[in-house]
């Protein structure tokens, strides 16, 4: 009876041990969890630890190969001073020598010589001032000029001084007293880019200009009066893109890179990217480690071709991959044509619109031929579109059935037209005299400010023997700085229209050369591409 009584458990005493095993369970459980969510937070940090740490790794091993560089560079530069010293002085003895017999020469025999050999003359004489207007005189000759300068040049006895002396008269204020309507900076340009292999040291080339103390300050001084300028005037919304392209060119070819002011070369490489030499200037002025953040900063504001561009030049065509970017520059394009369509104005919106669409085309098939890129983007489509586009605005040219109107009278009441040149516009003559210049529209990001839509000029050839080696083949036209600044035309009008001249493309003389998300492109002639 006694271990039968014992054996006997009470009710609520088994619900108190399953109670307790339940809390226990549950303890278990909240432990289980926890040590989870431990464990996976200390993984990430784990993980984000040895991300940091190879980056630093990564930073480490550039900077220690960068230190390793600039060493050799130093120690290159150490060995070779007496040797370009000695270059220096055997090239000055010969150069004096052939001024002396250059200042012998008649007059009369100076007029018979060639546009060579009066570069020469004046170069070797140190006549900067009739060398500048010559250069200016000669503008349909842009190529012969660009192919005999640098020789000419380096007949100077000093060359450094004399394109400083030669282009003061313009930069970085206009000093003339007689103005000319046409803006000068294509010349201050094409002079000091000719003026970079002149410089160039024998064993460093291009990154150790062989400038001397004085001009290198003098140098330095045009370019700080520059920035005031620029200040002055309103900053760069208002500067017109050959005054900071004249900037920029003039502080790589006399190595006066400030450090300080980097953030001004950026937003300038920026502002005028459109401009087919900008990636190349990037490059020279230090702005190697923001390449990837100035190309991101143009596709996210709609400039894919210039996107394209700057990628090819830093050697990052495969981390921004041009096909998606050219189909992307072309989609938006297209959207913008279809929003742009003026019901009111059938006639002109639609030749407005053939236009642009025909420029849109070109670009493409330049920035596709340029980079080689046939294989994974045919051409087949857009030159079918190209061609029906070119026979649908001759079919739009010809005349009515009514016969031809004389083009010079109006047709609401007429009366004669105005002059043909009447409503051309002008530009200042100065290179850096900053003015209030065409419309301006300000771009969907804040980086920037560009003009008015203007057509593609691609009549005119691109390329640079100093900036590349890419050289397409001569097009129609002679030369490649327009005389005057063609008329903006907007593409879409509820749209701001950045520029979008793509002299990359074929569409000038080595220019430099936007876009615009789901809008159309707007296209701004430069003066020196």
């Amino acid at each position: 009876m006694g271990s039968e009584a014992a054996a006997v458990v009470p009710t609520s005493l088994v619900q108190e041990s399953f109670a307790e095993l339940e809390k226990q369970r549950e303890l278990i459980t909240c432990c289980t969890l926890l040590w989870k969510e431990l464990s996976d937070h200390f993984s990430t940090l784990e993980r984000g630890i040895e991300i940091k740490s190879e980056a630093l790794r990564s930073k480490r091993e550039s900077l220690d190969g960068s230190t390793r560089r600039t060493l050799d560079s130093l120690r290159r530069r150490e060995l070779s001073i007496d040797g370009a010293v000695d270059l220096a002085l055997a090239k000055l003895d010969e150069r004096r020598t052939a001024a002396v017999q250059a200042l012998a020469a008649s007059s009369a025999e100076a007029n018979e010589l060639d546009l060579a050999g009066k570069l020469r003359s004046f170069c070797t004489k140190m006549d900067f001032g009739a060398f500048f207007d010559l250069v200016v005189a000669k503008r349909k000759e842009v190529e012969l000029l660009r192919s005999q300068l640098p020789a000419a040049l380096e007949d100077c006895i000093d060359p450094a001084k004399f394109v400083i002396d030669a282009i003061s008269e313009v930069f970085p204020v206009d000093k003339r007293p007689v103005k000319s309507p046409n803006d000068l900076g294509w010349a201050c340009v094409l002079i000091l880019e000719s003026l970079v292999p002149v410089l160039a040291d024998p064993e460093l080339g291009s990154a150790r200009p062989l400038v001397t103390r004085s001009i290198r300050e003098r140098a330095r001084e045009m370019a700080t009066g520059w920035k005031e300028g620029l200040e002055q005037h309103g900053g760069i919304e208002s500067v017109k893109p050959p005054d900071a392209h004249t900037f920029l060119q003039h502080v790589v070819t006399f190595g006066v890179i400030e450090k300080d002011d980097k953030n001004l070369y950026r937003r300038l490489v920026v502002s005028f990217a459109w401009r087919r030499q900008m990636p190349k200037l990037a490059i020279s002025l230090g702005l190697e480690d923001s390449m990837e953040d100035i190309i991101e900063e143009l596709i996210s504001t709609g400039h894919q071709l210039d996107a394209i561009n700057f990628a090819y030049e830093a050697g990052l065509q495969d981390k921004f991959p041009p096909i998606p970017l050219l189909k992307s520059f072309l989609e938006d394009s297209k959207k913008a044509t279809s929003t742009s369509e003026d019901r009111n104005n059938y006639g002109q919106t639609a030749n407005t619109t053939c236009r642009k669409e025909l420029s849109v085309i070109r670009a493409a098939m330049k920035c596709i031929q340029e980079h080689k890129l046939e294989a994974e983007f045919p051409l087949d489509s857009l030159q079918k579109r190209l061609e029906n586009l070119e026979k649908a605005k001759v079919e739009k040219k010809k005349p009515s059935g009514a016969g031809p109107a004389n083009k010079r009278t109006r047709a609401n009441n007429g009366g004669p037209m105005p002059p043909a040149k009447a409503g051309r516009l002008t530009n200042n003559a100065c290179v850096s005299s900053f003015p209030a210049g065409p419309a301006y529209v300000r771009s969907p990001s804040a980086h920037t400010t560009y003009p008015a839509a203007a057509l593609y000029p691609y009549d005119r050839p691109s390329g640079h023997g100093i900036y590349g080696s890419r050289s397409p083949p001569a097009l129609r036209e002679p030369y490649g700085y327009p005389t005057e600044e063609a008329a903006p035309v907007a593409l879409g009008a509820s749209y701001p229209t950045p520029p979008m001249t793509y002299p990359a493309y074929g569409a000038y003389h080595n220019g430099l050369g936007g876009y615009n998300n789901g809008l159309a492109p707007g296209y701004q002639q430069a003066y020196y591409r």
